[in-house]
């Protein structure tokens, strides 16, 4: 597993807070949550073993649906792709397999998102900058941090020339690469922190971990089905 610590300012009752954020990798298993991925049982060991913790995780369908989650574990499978707290101790989810997995912090609150390209285009990323700020207390600074764990970087991700156009109308020019083998493709993380930068947040720690890697599943590389986690729990610095 891969481990941050991304600080999250003040709770409404003045203690500093900080966001642990663990990443899965290949050799901490499968996290799909489908009938067919693995025994429930051994998916909770598995989940126990990343974070410990009451989990919150969602069915993602690349949109920008929003869960608030006001006790540990609610809301677990609700059709969403972004989850909010304010809630020390809760456990909120991403499962990815290329697509972005964010994780935005500040103020005593946490969200994530799930960050496809149709996802962004949606303004999955407004979204959960919009859910972390509606749950911050009325003094709050305002200061949010991101943080972007392993996603498919632009050396293996070719994209077609009228999706890349749709990308970039919706965050900027800034989001076109190329392949190593000289084929158009999407930068991905360019584009969520494009994405990011026009909601005010540029404040972001990118892990630069690429799904290509074979310490990640990637669908779009290898057709793998089985997905990765990212899971983040608000806690006391």
């Amino acid at each position: 597993m891969i481990e941050e610590l991304l600080p999250a300012g003040t709770s409404a009752q003045g203690a500093k807070m900080v966001v642990r954020v663990r990443c899965s990798q290949r050799t901490d298993g499968d996290f799909r949550c489908d009938k067919v991925a693995v025994r429930e049982s051994l998916l909770n060991r598995r989940r126990q073993t990343l974070l410990a913790g009451q989990w919150t995780w969602l069915r993602q369908v690349h949109g920008a649906g929003v869960v608030m989650v006001t006790a540990p574990g609610e809301a677990a499978g609700s059709v969403a792709d972004v989850a909010a707290t304010d809630v020390p101790g809760a456990v909120l989810a991403l499962h990815t397999a290329d697509c972005a997995p964010v994780v935005v912090a500040g103020d005593g609150v946490v969200g994530v998102a799930h960050a496809g390209w149709r996802g962004i285009v949606a303004g999955v990323l407004h979204e959960v900058v919009a859910a972390v700020r509606a749950l911050a207390h009325p003094s709050s600074s305002g200061e949010l941090r991101a943080l972007l764990g392993p996603m498919i970087r632009p050396a293996a991700y070719e994209f077609g020339v009228d999706d890349l156009a749709t990308v970039a109308h919706a965050v900027g020019a800034g989001v076109s690469g190329a392949t190593s083998w000289g084929a158009p493709a999407l930068d991905l993380a360019a584009a969520v922190k494009a994405s990011l930068h026009t909601v005010g947040v540029d404040r972001i720690i990118d892990l630069r971990l690429d799904t290509a890697d074979e310490r990640f599943f990637s669908h779009r590389l290898r057709c793998e089905q089985s997905r990765m986690a990212t899971a983040a729990r608000l806690e006391p610095a």
